[in-house]
């Protein structure tokens, strides 16, 4: 049992555990008219699914609410802009469902599910009706990784791993935690946001993370809170919840328009993250990905907002860094002067760029790293 506060749980009862998911607005009791049309007509390209729980966070009356901003789809996306595979990731598959960019971690596609779906997904390209990239089958997953010894960490994504039944994913889990090189599992999730009646109730998931999380492994949860708003007692707990299991847990999330973009919203958000025990890890640029251009900011712009903010928090909460996720490797904005933007890979997928350092011409219009001129 956790050491959850008395009405988290009480809460959590009272639903079983369960929330109510939608796909239409129609099914939406009290939406307002002008949301409920703008879900129809976009959910028809990008897909719309939302739960009571999270819808209920929304105050309809601001048309600005960040909630709303996160999950109501806006016309907008509806734009020509950007592409699917922002970052090229089909470029580091290596069997169906696993990519392999970094020689130490293996990306494991393991469904095409969501508790919701983010607005801004940089990978929405999993939920259209043609894609095939996510896996029921692990079997060539399992082989790869096994055979591959230099890989010690195992990302498991998609979609969203902790939307699959405790069962279905214990089974895998134990499947990577029975190789003897792997070192660390993690969960690509932002469930803890979405429903964290799932990490307050659910305690065989519980057991799983304590017979699992050890002095030779740890599992952890990548949680995905955009703004502090998320961050409600139910979902305060539900991170509690899996401390208390031997979980470990980080924060990381995009800088999204019209959601984080102001430096006290960030400083909220980072001190609040370190407070409950999962301490921000990345702060990423957003993806040119299609459907994406109203959440996106330019890179000065962001750095500017991510710079402020760390300035005003403690070392506790400085230890996130503002990247790209490129197609070459995760690249750090390191600074913004008055001539330029100073950059560096974090991790790059040529052995040979790793911690290479990079000076690009300053653009205050850009938004990617494609678009930056080299001065080195």
């Amino acid at each position: 049992m956790s050491y959850a506060e008395p009405y988290a749980i009480e809460i959590a009862k009272q639903r079983n555990g369960k929330v109510k998911y939608f796909r239409s607005a129609s099914q939406i009791d009290g939406i307002p008219d002008d949301a409920a049309r703008t879900i129809e007509e976009v959910s028809n390209t990008y897909v719309f699914r939302a739960n009571d729980y999270y819808l209920g966070l929304i105050d309809w009356d601001d048309p600005d609410d960040p909630i709303r901003q996160l999950i109501i789809p806006r016309k907008d996306e509806l734009r020509d802009w950007g592409t699917l595979d922002a970052s090229d990731e089909a470029s580091n598959t290596v069997v169906r469902g696993v990519q392999h960019k970094y020689g130490d971690t293996a990306l494991v596609l393991v469904n095409n599910v969501c508790g919701s779906y983010c607005r801004y997904c940089f990978r929405k390209r999993l939920f259209m009706n043609e894609n095939d990239e996510t896996i029921n089958n692990l079997t060539e997953a399992y082989a790869y990784i096994r055979e591959h010894n230099e890989i010690t960490d195992v990302l498991l994504t998609g979609g969203d791993p902790m939307i699959m039944p405790t069962r279905k994913l214990r089974g895998i889990v134990e499947r990577f935690a029975a190789m003897p090189h792997i070192r660390t599992i993690r969960f690509g999730t932002k469930m803890p946001a979405f429903n964290p009646f799932r990490f307050t109730t659910d305690y065989d998931l519980h057991e799983m993370f304590r017979d699992l999380s050890n002095r030779e492994r740890a599992l952890f949860i990548m949680a995905h809170f955009d703004h502090p708003r998320e961050l409600t007692p139910e979902a305060r707990d539900g991170i509690a919840a899996m401390l208390d299991s031997s979980a470990r847990m980080i924060n990381q999330c995009p800088l999204i328009k019209g959601v984080n973009d102001n430096v006290d919203t960030l400083v909220e958000l980072f001190e609040t993250m370190t407070l409950v025990g999962a301490p921000q890890y990345y702060l990423f640029q957003g993806r040119p990905t299609a459907g994406n251009e109203p959440y996106e900011l330019p890179i000065v712009e962001g750095w500017r907002l991510f710079d402020a903010a760390r300035r005003r928090v403690s070392g506790l909460s400085r230890r996130a860094r503002f990247s790209m996720s490129h197609a070459s490797g995760k690249i750090e904005v390191l600074g913004v002067d008055q001539r330029a933007i100073y950059l560096r890979y974090h991790r790059a997928k040529d052995p040979a760029n790793e911690s290479r350092v990079l000076t690009c011409r300053r653009d205050d219009q850009a938004y990617w790293f494609d678009q930056l001129e080299p001065l080195n």
